[in-house]
């Protein structure tokens, strides 16, 4: 069993496709505050890539990233 990060809020994207999960993300990390962890759940295998393209390009810390079946978790930290 991995142990993933404890965080502070969790985004479920499941069932959505690209582009909607990134802007979701988008979205929610507005509302949160410097250093938060944001749980994302998704089902699209896209996020696999656009998820890090994400945090690299918006400077956030991708802590944890699993695929658990057709499911995708990634933990991020907030810059």
């Amino acid at each position: 069993m991995v142990n993933f990060p404890d965080f502070d809020a969790e985004l479920d994207t499941s069932g959505l496709y690209c582009p909607e999960p990134i802007m979701l993300m988008h979205n929610r990390v507005r509302d949160m505050t410097s250093g938060s962890i944001l749980k994302i759940i998704a089902t699209d295998p896209a996020t696999t890539r656009d998820v890090p393209k994400f945090c690299n390009f918006l400077g956030h810390e991708l802590l944890a990233q699993s695929e658990e079946g057709e499911t995708y978790l990634y933990f991020i930290r907030l810059q």
